[in-house]
């Protein structure tokens, strides 16, 4: 089984955002410019409002014909996403991605530092691998239980 953490496989080191303010557009080019599949939305604090991610353009914004550049991302984001600590296994964030259907999870420490978001991507076959087992043995025990 594999000890590696979520800090250690995260592929994109540099923190990607944007302010609530922005619109969906600006969104879009920035997640293209730093090849990424999500953007987070921090205050002019430095506090995470929420994250937008390739899906929430799709589903939140294409498939509702929204015009991207009249739209800011906080009507479309994903308030208070949720979080995982660096020391995470990288098989049990993608556990938590499987269960909850994530594909993003941002990686932030105890003390609230924004280290940046664990992708699926991120994650090598060995840990999916490792974490469809779990999830399928976690429906068997739920469904074992009734």
């Amino acid at each position: 089984m594999s000890d590696r953490t979520v800090s250690q496989c995260m592929s994109q080191r540099q923190l990607v955002s944007l302010p609530p303010s922005a619109n969906v557009w600006e969104a879009a080019c920035t997640m293209t410019k730093a090849n990424c599949g999500s953007v987070l939305i921090i205050d002019q604090t430095g506090a995470m409002l929420g994250i937008l991610t390739e899906r929430d353009l799709m589903t939140r914004v294409l498939a509702k014909a929204l015009d991207a550049k009249a739209t800011p991302v906080a009507k479309v984001m994903t308030h208070q996403p949720h979080c995982v600590p660096p020391e995470l296994k990288v098989s049990d964030a993608v556990l938590i991605m499987i269960e909850r259907g994530f594909r993003h999870l941002p990686v932030v420490t105890p003390g609230g530092k924004i280290l940046g978001v664990f992708s699926v991507r991120d994650a090598l076959p060995r840990e999916l691998d490792l974490a469809v087992s779990l999830a399928q043995f976690h429906d068997q025990v739920n469904d074992a239980l009734g």
